[in-house]
């Protein structure tokens, strides 16, 4: 984030307009390239540090990522991938399962996304069950990863390493060189760390409570 204005008039700024949306509670991701740097301003008026998320990258031909045997990843094409991808997403983010339009609207997506070599989304199945799915943006040789969810009752048996694992080897297909992520300190920081990801540095979630 880059502004003009100082530390007050940004946060000044955006309690004016989420107040405009009828928001009772304004969230800011900060990190050490903003400018102005609002962290103490938002820490002074007593915004809560809810999250930290660290920034990550490594080069795709690096060392391989270990998928242990009886989990799989495949390249989503289908409705029915598109329904699972979903099944996984819901408990997940805690959100409401799409439609069958919006399935279909996603499956239109992820195949116009595919067949332009602009991204893709991959599913990981343990044991033929799909329980992981992750998606990623392909851009100036950057392959970027978003969206990474595995079901709780699957993790720490190696579905997320394979949802990794395909998406840089298509990465590398489409032409990508440099892999670019956001992982959770909690959660998948220190998998990617193990796979090789260098930290560049970390950013911070505030949630600002408004009167």
């Amino acid at each position: 984030m880059a502004s003009a204005l100082d530390a007050a008039a940004v946060i000044d700024h955006a309690i004016e307009r989420t107040r405009a949306w009828g928001e009772t509670n304004l969230t800011f991701w900060t990190s050490a390239s903003d400018h102005p740097d609002i962290e103490q301003e938002l820490q002074r008026r007593g915004a809560v540090h809810t999250d930290t998320v660290a920034v990550l990258a490594r080069p795709i031909d690096g060392a391989p990522i270990e998928v242990p045997p009886g989990v799989t990843a495949e390249v989503v094409r289908t409705l029915e991938q598109v329904r699972e991808v979903d099944a996984v997403n819901v408990p997940v983010w805690e959100q409401q399962p799409l439609s069958e339009q919006g399935l279909q609207e996603e499956l239109a997506e992820v195949t116009a996304a595919l067949e332009s070599g602009e991204g893709f989304r991959v599913l990981s199945r343990l044991n033929g069950v799909a329980v992981s799915t992750g998606g990623c943006t392909v851009a100036d040789g950057f392959l970027r990863l978003w969206g990474a969810a595995t079901l709780p009752s699957a993790r720490g048996r190696g579905a997320y390493r394979a949802v990794l694992a395909e998406r840089l080897r298509v990465g590398a297909e489409l032409g990508a060189t440099t892999a670019l992520v956001k992982g959770r300190v909690s959660t998948s920081a220190p998998i990617l760390a193990r796979a090789g990801f260098a930290h560049y540095g970390d950013e911070h979630s505030y949630v600002l409570e408004l009167d």
